[in-house]
């Protein structure tokens, strides 16, 4: 941010004061995520009042916008201009901000096509624990020695300090898409993602879930029109699909739904990346695919320790989502190296470990 607005400057004599008592601070936006990690501590940090788009440049395909900007407000300027967040961050609800889309670090349906939203951050201004605001990167794709720190804050989840203001690339909304539907069971619907996954096909994004495999397509017409010819399925009218597909990135779909039906009933949802070639998991409960089976999403009671061996055998890590009784077991544990790693991070940004602690891991 190139100016110190009142409200940056309340932000800033907030955090001096809370450095200075080392008093925690629970940096908070819209709160459609706050079920996300462990849950925050400290004093509430409202950053909400720092919005608007601060720069956009269609042609350049990039777009700054500040921490509490609305992610419905910053998708309906880009949709104006016929461009869009390809990752397709899930809003979960319609408080959903640029800041915290950031610090989560989630991505859509299309994640395994175009990328995640990591990927598309350019640059950022961070306000750290020493209550100073500092700039990382700028509004061109460029790799500089050391930490690329603008991205590190993507699914940081606020530990390292207030994500002021990010520059994003954007790019143009696809000029064609289909929809198709193919009945199957799991393991044959992992098969055919990895087989189609290796042709020259305009997939975007998949998900299975009981004994259906639905495939979104995306690109130029005659790419789209000649993959549909090739794979067959049914086609799905344009408004179903549509809507199935956003039901998806919100977890508002049946799936979703009922799993969070039976996490208030005491179950777990857990969030699996795993190798997209591994096997059926063989645990109890209801299981969704997406990311051609490189995320899988399981609802169950089953033990944590089993999931997680479960994951690790298929080449992977389980995330608890949603639900549990495992308090400190929300992440996969770290390996001793990547735990300092983290732990320094912490230190160089926030020295008196004031900004959401504990919400990755105890002490970050």
């Amino acid at each position: 941010m190139s100016t110190t607005t009142p409200e940056l400057q309340q932000l800033i004599d907030r955090v001096r004061s809370a450095q200075a008592d080392g008093r925690p601070l629970s940096i908070q936006g819209g709160g459609t995520k706050s079920f996300y990690g462990e849950p925050a501590s400290g004093e509430p940090l409202d950053v909400r009042s720092l919005t608007g788009i601060s720069s956009y440049e269609p042609t350049e395909l990039v777009v700054t916008a500040r921490c509490g900007t609305l992610l419905t407000e910053l998708e309906a300027a880009l949709a104006e201009q016929g461009q869009c967040l390809p990752f397709e961050p899930p809003r979960y609800g319609e408080g959903g901000s640029v800041g915290g889309m950031v610090a989560a670090g989630l991505s859509g349906p299309a994640r395994a096509a175009v990328g995640s939203v990591r990927d598309y951050v350019l640059g950022a201004t961070l306000l750290n624990g020493r209550a100073e605001v500092l700039s990382f990167g700028g509004q061109v794709m460029k790799n500089v020695a050391g930490y690329d720190v603008s991205r590190l804050l993507a699914g940081s989840l606020g530990t390292l300090g207030v994500i002021l203001e990010v520059s994003l690339k954007v790019l143009p909304v696809a000029p064609a898409t289909a929809t198709l539907r193919f009945e199957m069971d799991q393991a044959s619907a992992i098969q055919r993602l990895n087989e189609w996954g290796g042709q020259p096909l305009p997939l975007n994004a998949s998900a299975w879930w009981d004994g259906m495999l639905v495939l979104r397509l995306s690109g130029a017409q005659a790419a789209v029109q000649a993959a549909s010819r090739k794979l067959g399925g049914e086609t799905v009218a344009v408004l179903p699909a549509a809507a199935f597909w956003s039901g998806l990135r919100d977890h508002k779909d049946e799936f979703f739904t009922k799993a969070h039906a039976a996490v208030e009933a005491g179950a777990s949802l857990w969030r699996l990346s795993v190798a997209p070639t591994a096997a059926p998991l063989q645990l109890s409960g209801e299981q969704l695919l997406e990311w051609n089976g490189g995320q899988r999403w399981l609802c169950t009671s089953a033990p944590a320790a089993l999931v997680r061996d479960a994951a690790r055998a298929a080449g992977g890590h389980a995330t608890l989502f949603r639900g549990g009784e495992q308090r400190r077991e929300v992440f996969a544990p770290l390996a001793a190296p990547l735990d300092r790693i983290h732990r320094d991070l912490k230190k160089a940004f926030d020295p008196a470990g004031i900004f959401n602690p504990g919400r990755l891991y105890p002490g970050l």
